[in-house]
């Protein structure tokens, strides 16, 4: 989706273990009361998964592997006492790391001594954790040997990075051979940042600071790291490091910066257009025109050009845009329609309406797939609505579902074609339209509200906040797309934190991802807590345009991972036990905190609001003033769950149980919402929603329920059920 695309401003959270994945999050729901367990949810509603997705095999230590230690352990001992088989190693192995996270390495020796020998796959995985055992044991010499055996058998392996990070916290020799073999582990970025901050300049300074910049762009201070660079090295910056300059900044959104990196590193169409755009971006006219010149001149058939083209005429006279535009119609036909569209734009400000009309009648006419003409056809089909024009509406909501069936408009003009056949008196053309959004666009908000007119036991917006849906959770994980055996290995076993730090040294091709190590890497993002970004990289795999990775995107949307990571359930546990105080509905409290902070903890937004719900400080007082509620921290994700689902039961008492114009009040206010509603002129609630002045807030009702329809299909087994009939 070209303009998504363009839009696109990346945010970067931190990797760690905070937040919980969905196989950790399972267990602990299952206490709070909430989510029951996957494999007997699904055994109970009759469906192999609640989003009839198959998983691989039928291995009862996988299924046991999405269960929390405690709820598991018994069960792994009984595996793990059975003959050697593939599921007793992986019991084995699965126990053994229970018993070493809970501090009870002692016991795990046992279970791994000959487990390297009995378990290939994972032998180098075993033996670390074999190191750690013993020295959780007190058998430090045994461990320091056990170590240094994975370096002898296994030193060329990638997650021999650890056992040379345990060596060398003894003898930094070690740490110094981590730093050279694997740069991209996880403890080469730890030990450069840690060498970087207690040494004011430390030996290697910019070998350190590479490492930063090159392989720790998920670490909060990194920034700091790449201006250090650039201040104290930037004359001896080869121009391949210039663009692991460029790339880092542009990730952090540091776009004027990233636009001098660029413009050092070798010459390529990305690299040249987002030198000129950072520029842009940055308010440096006379570089972004320079920049995008260079860029038509130097690689004039690709197609950032194309796009470098349009945005180059945003900064020149009209007379001149007009005439770029003009190139754009005549050598990259696949924009060609976005052009027109701009060169429409300015005849309406050069007072040109005829001229304007004709061309976009030529949108319509030459380009009738194009983006460009599923929004005009919408346009008018709105118009026609409002002249309660049914018919009309319709005939151009039909013509952009057949020209225009993958847009983002699709959704909702196809609802809103069943919303004018209710007007027009024609209830089957009503139902089946109803039907056809949920069938086509099942991942869409204007589904939800589909299935709320169709009598769907979804809620609607004066009945969501009541409902408490059943939830069923897959019962184990696929393999990805991409990744070495270990990494599915351990994925698989639930060890998203091993299985990542390998993904960061196997992981090439990080500037230019295909679209299967985009969605890996997005998967196991979200696995250790990295929620912010593994979210992105998955929801961002929409824009691509390319045919190969359109088919190769669909081809991922059938996985598993793609609509549980997009959709994860972190923090189940403290949003079950607020939810029930406060008597909301807990899939509409998890989507609106997925929209408020993609459930990082400790995220700020530009105007102070923080945390997992987005509780602005002054908010906080004032509910504290209101309530029994302690002097909260609104970096603790219970005190910040706590004063959010506080706020939302005050919103909805506010507009008794209305959760459209609560959740409405939770994102632009009360006093906003009830203006809205005093300004009357809606005709019911979807018009209202559809009617928010507040664009920001449009969208917010659609993300926050869209969101609780997605979580409702993907983990109800009823929902589900009714999905995959239509």
């Amino acid at each position: 989706m070209r303009q998504r695309f363009e839009n696109w401003m990346p945010w970067m959270g931190i990797a760690g273990v905070t937040a919980l994945g969905l196989g950790v999050t399972l267990a602990l729901a299952d206490a709070a009361g909430w989510l029951p367990s996957a494999r007997n949810a699904m055994d109970a509603a009759g469906v192999e998964s609640a989003s009839s997705m198959a998983a691989p095999g039928d291995s009862l230590v996988l299924s046991l592997a999405m269960q929390s230690p405690a709820a598991r352990a018994e069960s792994l001992k009984a595996i793990a006492a059975q003959p050697v088989s593939d599921e007793q190693v992986r019991a084995r192995y699965l126990l053994a790391k229970d018993l070493i996270d809970q501090g009870q390495g002692g016991s795990a020796i046992a279970l791994l001594e000959t487990l390297p020998d009995d378990f290939p796959e994972l032998a180098v995985h075993s033996r670390i954790q074999l190191g750690k055992a013993q020295k959780a044991s007190g058998a430090t010499g045994a461990a320091q040997n056990t170590w240094a055996a994975v370096l002898q058998e296994h030193g060329d392996q990638p997650a021999s990075g650890e056992a040379l990070y345990q060596l060398g916290q003894q003898n930094p020799q070690y740490w110094e051979q981590l730093l050279e073999t694997f740069p991209a582990h996880p403890r080469s970025v730890e030990v450069a940042h840690k060498r970087l901050v207690e040494a004011p300049q430390p030996q290697n300074e910019k070998a350190l600071l590479l490492v930063m910049t090159r392989h720790g762009i998920y670490h909060p201070d990194v920034l700091t790291f790449v201006d250090r660079l650039t201040e104290k090295y930037g004359d001896q910056l080869t121009a391949e490091e210039w663009q692991a300059v460029g790339f880092a900044y542009w990730e952090r959104q540091a776009y004027k910066s990233a636009s001098k990196a660029y413009s050092q590193a070798p010459a390529s169409p990305q690299v040249l257009y987002r030198a000129a755009r950072g520029a842009q971006i940055g308010e440096q006219r006379a570089a972004a025109i320079a920049g995008y010149n260079t860029l038509n001149t130097t690689f004039p058939d690709a197609p950032e050009t194309a796009l470098g083209l349009i945005k180059l005429s945003y900064l020149v006279d009209k007379e001149t845009a007009l005439q770029l535009l003009n190139q754009v119609i005549e050598r990259f036909p696949q924009r060609a329609a976005e052009a027109l569209q701009e060169q429409a734009k300015i005849m309406e400000s050069l007072d040109s309406p005829d001229t304007a009309a004709q061309l976009r009648e030529t949108i319509l006419t030459d380009y009738s797939h194009s983006e460009e003409a599923a929004a005009l056809r919408s346009q008018y089909a709105r118009n026609a609505g409002q002249a309660s024009n049914w018919s009309g509406a319709i005939k151009w909501v039909d013509q952009l579902l057949t020209d225009n069936g993958d847009d983002d408009l699709a959704p909702e003009m196809g609802f809103w074609a069943a919303k004018w056949s209710l007007r027009a008196g024609d209830t089957e053309s009503a139902k089946r339209r109803f039907e056809q959004v949920i069938r086509n666009y099942p991942e869409s908000y204007f589904a939800w509200r589909a299935a709320s007119h169709l009598g769907w036991n979804v809620g609607d917006f004066q009945t969501v906040r009541s409902l408490q849906p059943e939830i069923a959770l897959p019962a184990q994980r696929q393999p990805l797309p991409s990744g070495s055996n270990k990494l599915q290995e351990l994925y698989l076993l639930g060890q998203d934190q091993d299985a990542w730090a390998l993904w960061q040294v196997e992981f090439e091709n990080g500037q230019d991802p295909s679209v299967t190590e985009q969605f890996t890497d997005g998967v196991l993002r979200v696995g250790v807590g990295d929620n912010l970004d593994g979210i992105f990289m998955v929801s961002s795999l929409d824009w691509r345009d390319e045919p190969a990775e359109t088919a190769a995107h669909k081809d991922v949307q059938t996985h598993p991972a793609y609509w549980q990571t997009l959709y994860p359930f972190p923090y189940a546990n403290l949003i079950a036990q607020w939810s029930a105080e406060r008597q909301l509905n807990p899939l509409l409290v998890t989507a609106l905190m997925r929209q408020e902070s993609r459930f990082e903890p400790q995220i700020r937004s530009v105007v102070g609001a923080a945390g997992l719900m987005q509780v602005m400080p002054e908010t906080a007082d004032w509910i504290r003033s209101k309530s029994d509620i302690a002097a909260p921290n609104l970096d603790n994700p219970n005190d910040n769950i706590n004063l959010g689902t506080w706020y939302l039961d005050y919103t909805h008492d506010e507009y008794s149980d209305h959760s459209l114009y609560a959740v409405a009040s939770y994102n632009a206010g009360p006093g906003n919402v009830a203006d809205w509603i005093n300004r009357g002129g809606y005709i019911d609630e979807d018009d209202f929603a559809d009617k928010i002045p507040f664009p920001e807030t449009k969208n917010y009702i659609r993300a926050v329920f869209g969101g609780y329809w997605n979580y409702l299909r993907l983990y109800n087994p009823e929902i589900a059920r009714q999905v995959a009939n239509l």
